[in-house]
């Protein structure tokens, strides 16, 4: 009826919803390869190992590009941008708007899709554990946010997390198509280090400020109340930020280490040129310095056969 606001919980139907949406998952996957990779490897010319970062990056960067906007849209609609203190007010979270609910199941639904996909799309089988290892990660992520009534603070991570990943994913993507252009791997590596900062403070804001300032304090899982009343305790709490900060911190030394490496190959690669070409330069002058040697001698230039290219004068009779 008009007026009236109806929300949502987390049930044994959402298993149904979200092996539906899986099946949509594939379909949609197989029409962006066919569709629009194919198209383009055909034209590239990659190698073999190439051609499945391509893909992988190619199906990424859709992917991110719409739970961007889409996580984006749900935030600022539902004012948890506008009101941080709604990421911890009236916790549990228990009962979501529809759009909350649907857009977790869709993420659900598609990283279990990348699993099969991992068949389908015939991955290398050195590629298989770290692509488990992130579909893993992003599962845990968001089935414990979903679960644990941390629905809130999981969109604003989500959408730090995957606007991350889309420019990465987007600079593998130009750097493919043309290997002398990294203007957008800098651009990532800003957005990444602003990520993380903003990741990091969202932590100790939520824990470490609110949740400890929930009214309910007690455990009661039959409410959804699942943390509140550990987050009381102030060694829990700054263990827990220990942990949140250590971890963040060996995220950003694999970053450190990584741009270091990257740098270090770009720097080898110019002077590696910049040596080609000096060795070219003094190879071009010492053909030009043997050419000369040969044609003259003493002022006097001589044809090949080291005769005079003058023609002699015949003598009368």
């Amino acid at each position: 009826a008009d007026g009236e606001l109806v929300q949502y919980h987390y049930g044994l139907k959402d298993l149904v919803t979200i092996l539906f949406y899986i099946f949509i998952a594939i379909i949609l996957h197989a029409v962006v390869q066919e569709y629009a990779l194919d198209k383009i490897n055909r034209r590239l010319h990659l190698s073999k190992v190439k051609h499945s970062k391509f893909n992988e990056s190619g199906q990424l960067v859709a992917f991110h590009l719409s739970s961007v906007i889409w996580c984006l849209y749900v935030v600022v609609t539902e004012g948890y941008i506008s009101n941080p203190r709604s990421l911890w007010e009236n916790y549990p979270h228990v009962y979501l708007p529809y759009q909350v609910k649907f857009f977790y199941l869709c993420q659900l639904a598609y990283w279990l899709h990348a699993l099969p996909e991992l068949y389908f799309q015939k991955v290398r089988k050195e590629e298989i554990p770290r692509q488990l290892r992130c579909i893993a990660l992003y599962l845990l992520h968001i089935a414990g946010a979903y679960l644990l009534n941390l629905t809130r603070l999981g969109l604003i991570l989500l959408l730090l997390q995957y606007l991350a990943e889309f420019f990465f994913h987007m600079a593998r993507l130009v750097y493919f198509t043309d290997e002398n252009n990294e203007k957008l791997f800098n651009v990532w590596a800003v957005v990444f280090v602003v990520t993380r900062l903003f990741t990091l403070t969202l932590y100790i804001l939520v824990i470490g400020f609110g949740l400890p300032r929930v009214e309910s304090q007690a455990l009661d899982p039959e409410r959804g109340n699942f943390f509140s009343f550990l987050f009381n305790n102030i060694l829990f709490r700054m263990s827990v930020l220990l942990l949140v900060c250590l971890f963040q911190a060996s995220v950003m030394w694999r970053f450190i280490h990584f741009q270091l490496r990257r740098w270090r190959e770009y720097w080898n690669e110019q002077s590696s040129r910049k040596r080609a070409a000096a060795a070219a330069g003094t190879k071009q002058q010492t053909k030009l310095l043997k050419r000369d040697s040969a044609y003259h001698e003493n002022g006097v230039v001589k044809a090949e056969n080291g005769t005079s290219p003058r023609t002699k004068k015949l003598k009368s009779p």
